[in-house]
């Protein structure tokens, strides 16, 4: 992974822009603060995580840039990834719960 290589990870296009052994930055095309905010969140509850955050310059005309630096226990890639799973996870625990609540209220 250099400086400047972009990704596609499914539909998200993903641009590295720094990366170190304990720190990492990218570029997310076509997200926002919804997405942003929830990384955030997650990476900031893992206790290898020293700093994790976003920057969105400008909300029209540019893309977040989400930056993670960790303690050095294991590597910011790591870090990011897991929080991935774990949001996917919360994602999808959220919609068996919300479709459990439908069909109850539906009942009704």
């Amino acid at each position: 992974m250099g400086n400047g290589i972009q990704r596609n990870e499914g539909r998200m296009k993903i641009k590295i822009l720094k990366e170190s052994s304990s720190e990492l930055k990218i570029e997310l095309e076509g997200e926002d603060h919804t997405f942003c905010n929830a990384l955030q969140k997650v990476l900031l509850e893992d206790d290898t995580v020293e700093m994790a955050g976003y920057d969105l310059p400008h909300p029209l005309i540019s893309n977040p840039i989400v930056h993670v630096r960790t303690k050095g226990q294991r590597k910011p890639e790591t870090a990011l990834r897991d929080a991935a799973e774990k949001l996917q996870k919360k994602g999808k625990e959220f919609r068996k719960s919300f479709e459990r609540a439908l069909k109850a209220w539906q009942k009704k």
